[in-house]
């Protein structure tokens, strides 16, 4: 009987050290995974964030269609001008004056054109993955928003790419999911999903932390 009892107290001794050791270890290889699992979709976001703002250049606004983004950086380019500033005669001001009164201007040279494309991803053609969620296999999309908000009593146009953490952890335990989801710290990318830009403010920024890389407000 006392063998059985020290048996069975062994298991539970084993046991107890497993959960203590998972408890630890869980968390520990949760947070790597979502790191690695995260990178790229950061750096997919900031393609998204590049195309939009050259989509805004040449248009004046945002788009919310990828197949419409795709098609831009496809086929639009940039226009490279040159200003330079000169005099001209002002004949009005002569005359009233009765002298030689000059005004200053502004000219604007075309030089050229230069692809998109060439611009933004040179030889690469990851840009028609842009909808893409990496990681996925194509199976998961960005969702990707554009429109306006009033500042000023002014349109602004803004825009919005993002994906939510869940879908890139669906394998992993849902109790961390539900935790990373409610994470708030200036070391974490806070609430449910990896997002670009803003619906509800002008704002081209990622909420991703430092440590993933910037982009900065233009």
């Amino acid at each position: 009987m006392r063998l059985i009892i020290q048996l069975v107290l062994w298991l539970v001794i084993g046991f107890l050290a497993y959960m203590t050791f998972n408890s630890i270890y869980e968390p520990i290889q949760f947070n790597k995974i979502k790191k690695e699992r995260y990178a790229p979709v950061i750096e997919r976001l900031k393609d998204i964030r590049d195309a939009e703002m050259a989509y805004k250049q040449v248009t004046g606004k945002f788009t919310g269609d990828f197949n419409r983004l795709i098609e831009f950086i496809d086929t639009a380019k940039y226009t490279i001008v040159q200003r330079r500033d000169s005099t001209v005669l002002n004949v009005e001001r002569t005359k009233a004056f009765g002298v030689d009164m000059y005004s200053e201007i502004t000219l604007i040279d075309t030089l050229g054109f230069v692809p998109v494309r060439d611009s933004l991803f040179g030889n690469s053609e990851r840009y028609k993955n842009l909808m893409f969620v990496p990681g996925t296999n194509k199976s998961e999309k960005f969702s990707l928003e554009a429109g306006n908000v009033m500042k000023n009593e002014s349109p602004i146009p803004v825009f919005e790419a993002k994906v939510a953490k869940a879908v890139l952890l669906k394998d992993q335990p849902k109790d961390l999911v539900h935790m990373e989801n409610q994470m708030v710290s200036v070391d974490a990318i806070n609430g449910e999903y990896i997002r670009v830009g803003s619906m509800e403010e002008v704002n081209t920024n990622g909420n991703w932390p430092t440590y993933y890389g910037n982009i900065k407000n233009e």
